[in-house]
């Protein structure tokens, strides 16, 4: 796995692969908790990850483990593009939600978003 930084709160995971003859054992979805775990360890608050939209068998791994859709992209390399975060703060996803208008506040965000 190639890893970057994105600022000092986000790290980007960029390429982790399975090799082929090992698909549908569970090795990404056991990999996953301990990646986390060591980002986590660093300081890091977000993990962002773009992947192409139609890949489920990426995609689904993901969502199970946390990650919400952030963003898409449209790339003439690859196409459509979705952006997926991971966020260990829970206040932090909690204000995510809001803003997606998928939640309304609680006291825990309209402490840290008054006009919420």
């Amino acid at each position: 796995m190639i890893k970057a930084q994105e600022s000092a709160e986000t790290y980007a995971m960029v390429n982790t692969a399975i090799v082929p003859q090992h698909p549908g054992k569970g090795i990404y979805s056991a990999l996953l908790p301990r990646l986390l775990g060591a980002v986590q360890r660093e300081g890091f608050q977000i993990v962002s990850r773009r992947h192409v939209a139609t890949i489920n068998q990426v995609l689904v791994p993901k969502l199970k483990a946390g990650f919400v859709i952030t963003g898409v992209e449209l790339s003439d390399v690859f196409g459509v593009l979705v952006h997926l975060s991971y966020f260990f703060n829970p206040l932090r996803r909690k204000v995510l939600d809001v803003r997606a208008r998928q939640a309304g506040p609680d006291a825990a965000v309209k402490r840290y978003m008054p006009f919420a």
